[in-house]
């Protein structure tokens, strides 16, 4: 008989889900109401409410940032056959650069003004954020970023991952008043 491993552990009243690299969120929750928060998984945290025993089960995922760039238009994708994922990584850096970088936009300014460099020699800044802010610096620092991805799931991480820095840039720019009106 082989061994198996349980994927999750109960502390009080979190539970620990485990993934193939370690920890991957913590719920806490129960049969009916759950909400779970990623520590080591893509996405927000996220509340299910449900009837037990039904199979029935509502989710929402809660999005962290500004309106203003969201990956909304993102492709939604399928297993791809060879050759495909070339024409998946333009489609999402076409739709990248149309919502976040479209003229007149707060992420058109950032890299008008050159506004992302600014922010990276900024010793305020952690090595963290300036790693994310490294993915959009440039519009071709962008797009090899993303034409780098070797599958589809990591096509849409970094898409998100994009995202996310544009939202946080904007953010920082924003607090130090450096966006002119």
């Amino acid at each position: 008989m082989p061994f198996r491993f349980r994927r999750s552990a109960r502390l009080g009243p979190l539970r620990l889900n485990f993934g193939k690299s370690g920890l991957s969120s913590i719920s806490l929750g129960g049969r009916g109401a759950s909400f779970n928060i990623p520590v080591a998984r893509a996405g927000g945290p996220r509340t299910t409410v449900g009837l037990p025993g039904t199979g029935l089960s509502w989710s929402v995922e809660h999005g962290v940032g500004a309106p203003s760039a969201s990956a909304a238009g993102l492709p939604n994708s399928r297993r791809f056959r060879p050759g495909q994922l070339e024409a998946f990584r333009q489609g999402c850096l076409g739709v990248l650069q149309e919502q976040l970088f479209s003229p007149g936009s707060g992420g058109q300014r950032l890299w008008e003004d050159n506004l992302i460099t600014r922010l990276l020699v900024d010793p305020a800044i952690g090595t963290r954020t300036q790693g994310l802010l490294a993915v959009i610096e440039t519009p071709e620092a962008m797009q090899a970023y993303v034409m780098r991805a070797q599958s589809q799931d990591d096509v849409k991480r970094r898409a998100h991952r994009c995202v996310e820095a544009v939202q946080e840039a904007l953010l920082l720019v924003s607090a130090r008043g450096w966006l002119r009106d």
